[in-house]
């Protein structure tokens, strides 16, 4: 296992993170296969990984339990836990003592070492400060529950900026990167910025949610004829090219992910990556982005939309299904919308929209594949 630099802490991470949030399960998500998924916790920390990310909701609840489990006795101090508080939950103080206390007891433990203010968007910014989370969070480290405080982020860079420097105590972020996200959210300039301002930044969905893994023949063509590594291989690669990464997070769902994500990290560096190499990333972005249908840009000048259609997430939703072929997941986001079905045909959208999208007849389209 390669280590890492973890902003202005002595703490060396190890490149790779257990990231809890799609473990393996027994038909359905709340339902976590605890045998195989202790096994793969324990054999990761045997490979060295000394980081462990779980959350309040994965798993429906379940995730933080199985954690505990896993790492009673001795594992739980080779490694560094992570969880992260529920923010969309909190109405009032009170709550934040409440949820911190509940995970402590889930975990079996009796501190975390790095908590997250979890998903953070400028909404959740403001609540959180509205009931002085700040000052709730210093005596929480005060009194040992807490090690670090840190947040992970959803919204756009300007958002993630304002949070950075919201607070002069954070210790750590995390964010979502990959090849294909390099300008998505807080993307490769919130990278660069909460480094320079000296957090340590932990990276999310390396593989876009296991959607780089698998990439369509075209795509898996491109990074064959550069040689022998998998698409997954590359896409990890150049995450930890960024010297500013201080370790990334994979949500590994069965034995054989953890097998093949130690042997990547093991080979994993800082600066790795050759211009040949980065060509080839390149080419495979460009091929990606061909199969894209809709050239939304997501700037939501139609928004607001009369029929209250959110347009651009729609627009997402199928761009997604077809560039990666996860339909299952793109229908069952697609049905938690307001439907395409009560479009009024008004075209005020198409008049605002700078990319000169047919958007009534995209939505549609995307309603078609979708519904």
């Amino acid at each position: 296992m390669k280590y890492r630099s973890f902003g202005k802490l002595e703490y060396q991470p190890s490149a790779l993170g257990f990231g809890a949030m799609r473990l393996p399960v027994l038909g359905d998500p709340p339902r976590i296969d605890e045998e195989k998924a202790i096994k793969m916790i324990h054999r990761s920390i045997e490979g060295g990984v000394n980081y462990i990310d779980t959350a309040f909701p994965y798993h429906k609840g379940e995730s933080e339990i199985l954690v505990g489990k896993a790492l009673k006795g001795q594992y739980r101090k080779r490694v560094k836990l992570a969880t992260k508080l529920p923010s969309w939950l909190v109405e009032d103080k009170a709550d934040f003592d409440k949820f911190l206390n509940k995970q402590l007891e889930k975990l079996q433990t009796d501190h975390i070492d790095f908590y997250l203010l979890h998903s953070l968007d400028k909404e959740k910014w403001q609540n959180l400060n509205r009931l002085s989370v700040f000052s709730w969070a210093e005596k929480a480290e005060k009194d040992g529950r807490i090690g670090h405080l840190g947040f992970s982020f959803h919204d756009q860079y300007e958002v993630f900026k304002e949070i950075v420097d919201g607070y002069d105590k954070w210790t750590f972020c995390q964010i979502q990167l990959n090849y294909m996200d390099e300008d998505f959210q807080a993307g490769k300039r919130g990278l660069k910025y909460a480094s320079q301002k000296g957090l340590a930044v932990v990276v999310m969905e390396p593989l876009k949610g296991g959607r780089l893994a698998n990439p369509p023949e075209a795509v898996k063509n491109i990074f064959e004829s550069a040689g022998k590594k998998t698409p997954v291989d590359w896409a990890l690669g150049w995450v930890w090219s960024h010297p500013e990464v201080s370790l990334l997070l994979s949500g590994m769902s069965s034995l054989d992910q953890v097998e093949e994500n130690l042997a990547i990290a093991d080979r994993s560096a800082a600066n790795s990556l050759t211009e040949r190499d980065l060509k080839i990333i390149k080419k495979a972005k460009e091929k990606y982005l061909s199969f894209k249908p809709v050239p939304c840009t997501g700037c939501e000048y139609c928004l607001p939309c009369p029929q209250a259609i959110n347009i651009p997430k729609i627009f997402e939703i199928y761009n997604d299904a077809v560039m990666y072929g996860n339909l299952k997941q793109a229908k069952e986001q697609y049905q938690r919308l307001n439907g395409v079905e009560n479009c009024l045909k008004c075209f005020r959208c198409e008049k605002l929209c700078p990319q000169g999208i047919k958007i009534t007849e995209q939505l549609k389209k995307a309603q078609e594949l979708l519904a």
